[in-house]
C-alpha cells in the first residue's frame, strides 16, 4: 500500500496513539498539563522531556503576561531560580577536575575573606558543605529580602549570625552558602562567578539564552511577567525580584530551548559534541547523597510519594521513586517557579517552567511523565492528588488569616502618641525601617524600598497594606522600653530593631 493513498486524517489520528491503540506519553502528558493550567490558573508555561539523550516532550503554553496577553514560545525566558545551584556545582566541580579545588579543602584555603561567627564551623568548613545544607548554618532569606546589599556586604552581615545546630549534624535549606560559593569561584578562577558559567557553561552548550545577571534578562527581550494567584484578587501580576548579591544560589534566567541542551549535556554525563566539560567520576560525584534531609524540610509531595529516604547531593534533592534514585529541585521565587528532574541510572530529565508563584503542577508533571516515559503508566492522577494537597495548605493559611482577624482586640488606641512612633528603627543585620505619621496611618519603609502604609491593628500594634510582591500584610509591633516611651519594634516575626536617636 501506498503511504499517499491513506486518507490525511487517519494519518493524523494513527500518530496519536501506539500500535497498542492507546495515546502516546506526548499526548497524554499535554492534555495533562493543559487541564492541570487550568486548575491552578497558570498563565503561562514550557515543559521538556529528554530520554536517551533526545528531546522526547518540548512544549510551551499559554501567556508570558495576564495584560499584554503575549504567547510563551520555547524562546522565552523564566527565572530558573533554585535550580541554578546545580549549575553552580558544575562550575565547582570544573575547578576539581582542573586540581585548582578538592571537595573537602576548606572554604578558608581559596577564600581567606570566609567568614563565620563560630570560629569551629569557619575553620572547619569545606567547599562541598557549601553545598549541601548542612553547615549548621540557619536560614538567612532575610538577609536578601530585606536589604538590596552587595555580596561582600550580604556575606558581612551574614557572618554575625550564629549557627543553630552541630556542624554537618542537621539540615537546613541555606541560600547565603551559594552566594560564598559564587565567591570562592571568582577568587580560585579570576573570574566572577557569572562570567565563568557563562564561559564554561552556556557558551560550550550553546545556551545563548541563558543570562546569569538580572539587567541581561530584560536587554534580551521575551520574558515573562512573576504573577501570583491571591485568595483575594485573583490571578494578577507582581514585580520582579531580583538578588545580584546572592545571585549564585538562583539569579539565572533561561527558556525551554536551552534547559533542552542543559538535559542533554546531563544525559551525556559532562560531555558535548565530543567534549569532556566534566570528568565522569566528578560529574557522578555530583548526584551522590551528601546529606540527609529531614521530612521537615522536605517537599510536602512526600505525603503522597511516601519516600523511605530523603537526601541532598550537590544541588540536588533526592529520593526514591518506585525503585529508582530521583535527583530533582525546584526553584521558586515570587511569582515564578521552576523544577528540574534526573535520573541518570535511566537516562531521563525533565523541566518545567512556569509564571505562577507556587504553581505546583509542577510536581504532577514530573511524577505524570517519569510513569509514562518510564514505566508506561497512566494509572495516577498526580494533578489531582497534588492539587488538592496544596488547596489543603491554601485553606490552612486563609484559616490562619481568619483566626488572626478574630484575635484582634475591638476599640484600642495606641498606648502613646502616634508622632512618638515616628523615627528610624536600625537592625544589625537587616538594616533600617524608617517611619513617618502619615494622618492617622504610618508610613512605612524598608531599606529606602517603596513604603507601605500601615493601619492601626490593636494597642500598639500597626498592619501594612499588602505587601505587592509576596502579597502578604506585615505586623509591627511597636515595643516600650522602661521610661515609657518607643524602644524598639517587631517586623513580622523580626525583633532587634532598635530605635535611633
Amino acid at each position: 500500500m501506498k503511504i499517499s493513498r491513506i486518507p490525511v486524517m487517519i494519518l493524523l489520528l494513527a500518530s496519536c496513539f501506539s500500535a497498542q491503540g492507546q495515546p502516546e506519553p506526548e499526548d497524554m502528558l499535554d492534555e495533562f498539563i493543559q487541564r492541570g493550567m487550568q486548575d491552578w490558573k497558570v498563565p503561562g508555561l514550557s515543559a521538556l522531556v529528554v530520554k536517551e539523550g533526545q528531546v522526547v516532550f518540548k512544549k510551551a503554553y499559554g501567556v508570558k503576561d495576564i495584560v499584554s496577553q503575549e504567547p510563551v514560545d520555547s524562546e522565552t525566558t523564566f527565572n530558573m531560580a533554585s535550580t541554578t545551584k546545580a549549575i553552580v556545582a558544575i562550575c565547582l566541580a570544573m575547578l576539581v577536575d582542573e586540581g585548582m579545588i578538592q571537595w573537602n579543602d576548606p572554604v578558608k584555603k581559596h577564600y581567606p575573606a570566609f567568614d563565620l561567627s563560630d570560629p569551629y564551623i569557619r575553620a572547619d568548613a569545606r567547599v562541598q558543605d557549601l553545598l549541601t545544607h548542612n553547615l549548621g548554618m540557619g536560614n538567612a532569606d532575610a538577609l536578601w529580602i530585606f536589604d538590596s546589599l552587595s555580596t561582600d556586604e550580604t556575606l558581612e552581615r551574614f557572618a554575625a549570625y550564629e549557627p543553630n545546630y552541630p556542624l554537618r549534624g542537621g539540615f537546613v535549606y541555606q541560600n547565603i552558602m551559594y552566594a560564598i560559593a559564587g565567591k570562592l569561584i571568582e577568587e580560585v578562577s579570576g573570574k566572577h562567578w557569572t562570567e565563568f558559567v557563562r564561559d564554561r557553561v552556556f557558551e560550550p552548550l550553546g545556551m545563548s539564552r541563558t543570562v546569569a545577571r538580572s539587567p541581561e534578562i530584560f536587554e534580551k527581550g521575551n520574558y515573562v511577567t512573576p504573577h501570583w494567584d491571591d485568595s483575594e484578587d485573583g490571578v494578577v501580576r507582581v514585580p520582579y525580584t531580583l538578588f545580584d548579591n546572592v545571585g549564585a544560589a538562583g539569579i539565572l534566567w533561561s527558556c525551554i530551548d536551552d534547559m533542552a541542551r542543559y538535559m542533554t549535556f546531563l544525559q551525556s554525563r559532562g560531555v558535548v559534541e565530543g567534549d569532556t566539560l566534566l570528568l565522569p567520576s566528578t560529574f557522578d560525584y555530583l548526584f551522590k547523597p551528601h546529606s540527609f534531609v529531614t521530612a521537615e524540610q522536605f517537599y510536602p509531595t512526600q505525603e503522597l510519594t511516601k519516600p523511605r529516604w530523603t537526601t541532598y547531593g550537590l544541588g540536588w534533592f533526592q529520593h526514591d521513586y518506585r525503585g529508582e534514585k530521583l535527583n530533582f529541585h525546584t526553584g521558586s521565587i515570587a511569582g515564578l517557579v521552576a523544577l528540574a528532574a534526573f535520573i541518570p541510572e535511566r537516562n531521563i530529565g525533565l523541566y518545567v517552567f512556569a509564571n505562577l508563584d507556587h504553581a505546583e503542577l509542577r510536581h504532577a508533571i514530573m511524577y505524570k511523565a517519569l510513569d509514562l516515559y518510564l514505566f508506561g503508566d497512566d494509572g495516577r492522577d498526580w494533578h489531582q492528588e497534588i492539587f488538592d494537597l496544596y488547596r489543603g495548605f491554601k485553606q490552612d493559611r486563609i484559616a490562619e488569616e481568619q483566626a488572626l482577624v478574630a484575635s484582634r482586640i475591638p476599640a484600642t488606641a495606641p498606648l502613646v502618641a502616634l508622632d512618638s512612633l515616628a523615627g528610624t528603627y536600625m537592625h544589625e543585620r537587616l538594616g533600617t525601617v524608617a517611619v513617618r505619621v502619615k494622618g492617622e496611618e504610618l508610613e512605612v519603609q524598608v531599606n529606602g524600598k517603596p513604603a507601605k502604609i500601615a493601619k492601626h491593628w490593636h494597642h500598639n500594634v500597626f498592619r501594612t497594606e499588602k505587601d505587592p510582591r509576596w502579597r502578604n500584610r506585615t505586623l509591627i509591633n511597636f515595643r516600650l522600653g522602661g521610661d515609657g516611651r518607643v524602644a524598639d519594634l517587631v517586623y513580622g516575626s523580626t525583633e532587634g530593631f532598635r530605635r535611633q536617636p
